[in-house]
C-alpha cells in the first residue's frame, strides 16, 4: 500500500506524462539497451524502430499513474500485458532493470521538474506496479502448458493466401493431450542469419484441432519497403523438417460460450484467431446464431477460403460476407447496424488502424463495451483509453 503523499505526488505527474510520456519511454529503452544489450533477445526491435513499443509503454505508465490509488481499475490491462510477458519469458529479475532505467529516464527528460520527492514516489509506485505484474505473471507461468521455449518440428507449410503461410508443427511429448483455446497465440523464437540477436514474434493459432499438429499463420510483413525480419525468415528460410522454438499458448482473447449471437469480424491476417473461433464454435454449438465478416484487399489476399466455407456450412449463419477494399467494400456504421444482432457478443481482430475504426463505429452504435472483445496485431495498450 502507498501512503497518501506518494499517491498525490504520482497523480501530480499525470500532466507531465501526458506531454512527455513517449519521450520518457524512448529515452528509457535507449538507456536500458545500452546497459543491457542482452535484452534485445527479448524485445521486438521493429516495434522499437516504429515507435509502437515506446507508445504502448507510455500509455501503460500513464494508466498506472492515473489509477495508482486503485490499480484494480486497470487489472484487465495488466492481465493482457502479463500474457505477452509470460509468452516472451519476462522474469521477475527483469523488473528491477526496467525500474532502474525508468526512473533515470523520468529524471533525464523532466530534469528539475523531477524533484527527489517525485523520483522517490515513483520508485515506491513502480515497485507496487511491478509486484502486481509479477504476481499475475507467476500464475500464468504456473498454468502454462509448458515452460520456457521448446523445440517443435515443422511438419507442414502451405500458402493460404498470396502473403500468408500456415505452419504446422509437432512435438509429440508436448502436444499429446494438450488443449488449446480459440484466440490464443504462440510465440516463435528464431535467430535469422542476418541478425545478431534472437527474434521473438507472436502468431495466432489457426485451429483448436491438434490432430495434425499445432497450426499458426504468418503474414509476410514489410515496413516502408524493408522486409519484416521474422516473417520473411519464416517464409523463405524455414522448411518442413526444420525445428523452431515455441513458448506455450497465451492470451486472453478467448471465445466465450453462451446463448447470445456471436459476431466474428476480422481484417487481413486478423482472420487467424477468428478462424480458430469459428472452428471451435461449430464444434461446440453449431446452432448458435453467427455473423461472419472478413475484410481484406482482394481475392488474392483472402486467406483460408476452403476452411471458412467448410465451417460456415455447419453453422447457423445469420450473415456472412467477405468485403474487398479493392472493390470499395467497407465496414461502415450502416453496414454494422444492419447486420449485427442487437444482443451479440462481438470478436474482432486486425491491425491497430482497423481496430480503431471498427471499435469507433461500434461505440457510435452504443454497443456495450463488455460485449466487444478484441485482439490487435501490435501493442494492445495503444488502443486502451486512459
Amino acid at each position: 500500500m502507498l501512503d497518501q503523499q506518494t499517491i498525490d505526488l504520482i497523480k501530480a505527474t499525470v500532466p507531465a506524462l501526458e506531454v512527455h510520456g513517449t519521450t520518457i519511454t524512448k529515452t528509457f529503452y535507449k538507456n536500458m539497451f545500452n546497459d543491457h544489450p542482452e535484452l534485445l533477445n527479448i524485445f521486438n526491435k521493429t516495434n522499437q524502430k516504429q515507435g509502437k513499443q515506446p507508445t504502448a509503454l507510455a500509455t501503460t505508465v500513464l494508466a498506472a499513474a492515473k489509477h495508482i490509488d486503485n490499480l484494480g481499475a486497470i487489472l484487465d490491462h495488466v492481465i493482457q500485458i502479463g500474457h505477452k510477458h509470460r509468452a516472451l519469458q519476462i522474469k521477475p529479475e527483469h523488473y528491477a532493470i526496467v525500474g532502474k532505467h525508468l526512473l533515470i529516464a523520468i529524471k533525464e527528460v523532466l530534469q528539475d521538474a523531477a524533484t527527489p520527492e517525485i523520483i522517490d514516489a515513483w520508485a515506491k509506485a513502480y515497485q507496487v506496479i511491478a509486484d502486481a505484474f509479477i504476481q499475475v505473471e507467476q500464475k500464468m507461468y504456473d498454468e502454462a502448458a509448458w515452460q520456457d521455449f521448446q523445440p517443435f518440428e515443422v511438419v507442414g507449410k502451405r500458402a493460404v493466401s498470396n502473403d500468408i503461410i500456415e505452419f504446422t508443427v509437432k512435438n509429440d511429448a508436448i502436444l499429446n493431450g494438450l488443449i488449446v483455446q480459440a484466440g490464443q497465440y504462440i510465440t516463435v523464437q528464431v535467430q535469422p542469419k542476418a541478425d545478431d540477436n534472437l527474434a521473438l514474434r507472436h502468431y495466432s493459432i489457426c485451429s483448436v484441432d491438434l490432430s495434425a499438429g499445432l497450426k499458426f499463420a504468418v503474414k509476410r510483413e514489410s515496413t516502408e519497403g524493408i522486409p519484416g525480419v521474422v516473417s520473411n525468415y519464416l517464409h523463405d528460410e524455414v522448411q518442413v523438417g526444420d525445428k523452431i522454438n515455441l513458448s506455450a499458448p497465451a492470451g486472453d482473447f478467448l471465445l466465450e460460450q453462451n446463448d447470445r449471437p456471436v459476431v466474428l469480424l476480422s481484417g487481413g491476417v486478423g482472420i487467424t484467431p477468428i478462424l480458430a473461433m469459428l472452428d471451435a464454435q461449430v464444434a461446440t454449438n453449431a446452432q448458435r446464431p453467427l455473423v461472419w465478416i472478413n475484410a481484406t484487399k482482394n481475392q488474392e489476399t483472402e486467406a483460408f477460403k476452403a476452411e471458412v466455407a467448410q465451417y460456415l456450412a455447419k453453422a447457423n449463419v445469420v450473415h456472412a460476407a467477405t468485403l474487398y477494399s479493392a472493390d470499395q467494400q467497407r465496414i461502415t456504421a450502416e453496414y454494422l447496424a444492419e447486420h449485427l444482432p442487437e444482443n451479440a457478443d462481438i470478436y474482432l481482430c486486425g491491425s491497430v488502424r482497423f481496430m480503431e475504426s471498427v471499435i469507433g463505429l461500434l461505440e457510435g452504435l452504443n454497443r456495450p463495451q463488455q460485449t466487444i472483445h478484441f485482439e490487435p496485431f501490435g501493442p494492445k495498450m495503444s488502443l486502451i483509453k486512459v
